[in-house]
């Protein structure tokens, strides 16, 4: 096996539950998970997302669908592109 090295980090109970919970359905385990994610920082030289600061408008309008307010829901893409013309 190839030399490695441990890295710890601390992460509140409910996140790490939730992370989980999405790896488990990707079929990653979290080592796996934070390893392609250094491997893909290696790779590129940057970090691999792009992480903004969303502006206050932005912010209200990301919070006001997380609690489902003013969200559309389509049966089909026809329906979607439909409510483009009215």
């Amino acid at each position: 096996m190839a030399p490695s090295t441990v890295i710890h980090a601390r992460i509140d109970p409910a996140t790490k539950a939730a992370t989980e919970r999405v790896l488990d359905a990707l079929g990653l385990t979290p080592t796996e998970a934070i390893r392609l994610l250094y491997r893909q920082i290696a790779m590129r030289g940057e970090f691999p997302l792009e992480l903004k600061v969303p502006n206050a408008l932005t912010a209200e309008t990301l919070a006001r669908a997380d609690r489902g307010e003013g969200v559309e829901v389509f049966e089909s893409t026809n329906d979607l592109y439909a409510s483009w013309d009215e």
